[in-house]
């Protein structure tokens, strides 16, 4: 079940938001450098890497062993379904980024950019809930 938690924010140190944000700066400078080299065409490709996916994955995986081992359980496959669900969640994401970047890319330069934003932007949601549900039912078969 999808849910709103903000006790996650309490467990987070302030140093794995530090790495988090070292991870998308330094996404965001080898895409200036892709861009200054190869153009923004190229370097948006690389902008579009999910920045801080690689910190978070890791940080995902470390707080669900460590909230296991709490209760004084075995937290090691936990952490990784954790981390493994993440995954999943940033790959279906980053579908419905392509199918955003997509409509925006052929149909900005002819028709009104907010209308072009706006529709891109459902359009992202609804691909992406719609991968979540068919991958809901047909795992659950």
């Amino acid at each position: 079940m999808v849910k709103l938690d903000l006790a996650g924010l309490r467990e987070t140190r302030w140093h794995e938001y530090l790495i988090r944000f070292l991870f998308g700066g330094l996404i965001t400078a080898i895409a200036g450098a892709i861009g200054k080299e190869w153009g923004p065409v190229v370097a948006g490709l690389f902008l579009a890497f999910p920045a801080i996916f690689p910190a978070s994955a890791t940080l995902v995986e470390k707080h669900e062993r460590e909230r296991k081992q709490r209760k004084g359980l075995q937290g090691e496959q936990r952490g990784i379904e954790a981390a493994a669900d993440d995954a999943m969640g940033a790959a279906i994401g980053a579908i419905g980024l392509i199918v955003f970047a997509a409509i925006c890319w052929l149909l900005i330069p002819r028709y009104s950019p907010v209308l072009i934003l706006a529709g891109a932007m459902l359009a992202w949601f609804v691909v992406a809930s719609l991968i979540w549900i068919l991958r809901k039912r047909f795992r659950s078969l």
